[in-house]
């Protein structure tokens, strides 16, 4: 099982639909998908709602295929939403062809410039997504990443001793602010010279990152 990322741009006769929100929205990120019912062409979900200065949420008006518009939570222009729609009867054919044997993903963001796309599941199923989505965009980039499902197996795409160096870092302090240990000291305790942990630190902080902010 892998985690594929997709950045694409959508054909502007998908994205004619969403012209009430290009304007105003600087990005729409999905936070957890709800339901998916591609018989009944349902979809809910919880999203972040990222607004453009100047706007607020009063200033969008929802489509008729919105059904359920809820503002959970507020903090500045980010607005957490519930959020169901029923997409065009005319659209349903196409969709039903996404009902694969995938997990769709985070991050998912759709943006005026562009969208991105998250989804886990074996090879083969991932294939059929990527060529689906060739139909609907300009694919701009393809990405890979080890699936992680939830936080405490965030570390799992590190190698077992960068595993090790910062698990030991942070239990002595070395994340503290002031840092109750400099890497130096660290280095002693670990067995390690400076360099190779300090080398073994920057590649664990660049992994991590790079599979959190994924598709940002």
């Amino acid at each position: 099982m892998r985690k594929m990322i997709i950045e694409m741009k959508l054909n502007e006769e998908l994205t004619k639909n969403s012209d009430f929100l290009l304007d105003k929205v600087e990005s729409i990120e999905l936070l957890e998908l709800l339901k998916l019912d591609f018989e009944k062409r349902i979809k809910m979900a919880i999203a972040a709602i990222n607004l453009k200065e100047g706007y607020s949420i009063e200033d969008i008006k929802m489509p008729g295929y919105v059904e359920i518009f809820t503002v959970l939570s507020k903090k500045d222009n980010r607005y957490i939403c519930l959020i169901k729609t029923k997409y065009f009867k005319s659209l349903q054919s196409t969709a039903k062809k996404f009902n694969i044997d995938i997990i769709w993903d985070t991050p998912s963001i759709f943006t005026k410039e562009k969208m991105v796309v998250s989804a886990t599941g074996n090879e083969e199923n991932l294939k059929k997504v990527r060529e689906l989505f060739k139909n609907l965009g300009e694919i701009k980039k393809v990405s890979f990443v080890k699936s992680i499902y939830n936080e405490q197996t965030i570390l799992s795409c590190l190698t077992e001793k960068q595993r090790q160096v910062i698990i030991t870092a942070k239990k002595n302090g070395y994340y503290n602010y002031p840092r109750s240990i400099n890497s130096e000291e660290l280095s002693k305790k670990i067995g390690l010279s400076k360099p190779t942990v300090v080398q073994h630190l920057r590649k664990a902080e660049s992994r991590i990152v790079a599979n959190i902010l994924a598709g940002y």
